[in-house]
């Protein structure tokens, strides 16, 4: 996928990447996660590129909602560790930072998003999809929170996981990096909804139809409801914690494929965490 304005802000349906398609089904939006190369890594412009994506929705009189997926085998990874990438218009020091990321424009989507989880779905790709309004995941996804590895306080994940599955399973997802398939993803309730690979776009799709059917009004008021239940995150201990030692030690780990530091001699494991 190419676009002649790579490297270039958001603008209309181009979501400021070549790594991302908006395309338009009526009145659905479908954005595409899309960069193979690197597993659908998301670079900062990616994450905001899915933010824009929902406001674009949202002002546009002639779209109803908004499905998101993965190409391939994987929907969304988390973010980039691997350096600067050709869209980097938006990883200009101090630019966005957190600000960048989608989630709270995700929460207070008036329209609906529906995440189509194709596969692999780990870091920011799995608080996309818990925060959807309805996430269906295909048979051979897969679910993981491994943060912590990478040295990052992530307390959106802090705030939102024990609230969603309970505080046990958090822990046990955020403290152990413990992957989860799609079956008990279901049945913790980090997804709605179960669906062959072959068809979970279009079980996704049809959830997403259902939704843009209510009455507006009424949806933003139950949702509002459902998204206090979340609560607010703790942004500055999470600010701090990018900007401290462990994350620049968890960086380097993942790019030399070696355990961190921090971890006990006896503790290391062959490869990255």
């Amino acid at each position: 996928m190419t676009d002649p304005r790579t490297g270039t802000p958001p603008d209309g349906d181009w979501l400021g990447t070549p790594y991302l398609c908006f395309e338009r089904r009526g009145p659905i939006a479908v954005v595409t996660v899309d960069r193979p190369e690197a597993r659908n890594a998301m670079t900062q412009s990616m994450y905001y590129g899915i933010r824009f994506a929902i406001e674009h929705v949202n002002r546009s009189d002639d779209l109803a909602g908004l499905l998101l997926t993965g190409s391939g085998d994987v929907f969304i990874p988390g973010g980039d560790l691997g350096g600067p990438s050709d869209d980097a218009w938006g990883e200009a020091p101090g630019l966005m930072g957190l600000d960048s990321l989608p989630f709270e424009t995700l929460r207070r989507s008036s329209k609906p998003v529906v995440s189509a989880v194709n596969g692999l779905c780990q870091g920011g790709g799995m608080l996309i999809a818990m925060l959807s309004d309805v996430a269906v995941a295909a048979e051979s996804a897969t679910f993981r929170s491994p943060e912590l590895f990478r040295g990052i306080a992530d307390t959106i994940y802090g705030q939102v996981l024990p609230r969603q599955i309970g505080p046990a399973r958090a822990r046990d997802m955020l403290l152990t990096g413990r992957v989860v398939d799609a079956t008990t993803a279901v049945d913790w309730g980090i997804v709605a909804r179960l669906a062959t690979d072959e068809h979970v776009v279009e079980v996704a799709t049809d959830a997403l139809e259902w939704a843009c059917r209510t009455a507006p009004g009424a949806r933003a008021d139950v949702k509002r409801v459902v998204d206090a239940y979340y609560g607010s995150y703790d942004r500055m201990t999470m600010e701090q914690s990018l900007s401290g030692p462990e994350p620049i030690e968890g960086f380097h780990a993942f790019k030399e494929r070696r355990s961190p530091g921090w971890i006990p001699d006896d503790l290391h494991t062959d490869g990255r965490i």
